[in-house]
């Protein structure tokens, strides 16, 4: 398995759980020319996007600290496009998830950060 296709599997697995916990997915790879957001779903009636992040270990810091600043600025500027595009800006709360997945691909574990970051 290459590494894109072991990524969409990681996002499936993401996906899985967030249904568990009664989430809506609402789309997957959202992408324009100023970033990509993984996954977008509803919890109640709070829009979150979700990234999903992959260490095999967790040296330096692992998953959670791969969405550093920079990474969550970009993801801040592809919501606020996303809103924007669906006519959905001001009227609807948001918040933004990360998914920390970590360890090998036989014994895997994740970490939910509900509201990570705000923008």
């Amino acid at each position: 398995m290459n590494k894109r296709e072991f990524g969409f599997q990681l996002e499936s697995f993401a996906c899985t759980q967030l249904k568990k916990s009664q989430c809506l997915i609402v789309e997957n790879n959202f992408q324009c020319k100023l970033g990509e957001i993984d996954i977008i779903a509803r919890d109640g009636q709070t829009l979150i996007f979700v990234e999903v992040r992959y260490r095999k270990q967790s040296s330096y810091g692992g998953a959670v600290a791969s969405v550093d600043l920079r990474k969550q600025k970009k993801i801040i500027q592809t919501a606020s496009f996303y809103l924007q595009q669906k006519k959905l800006t001001n009227k609807v709360s948001c918040r933004f998830d990360v998914f920390a997945i970590e360890g090998s691909a036989e014994r895997l574990s994740y970490n939910w950060i509900k509201n990570a970051f705000t923008a």
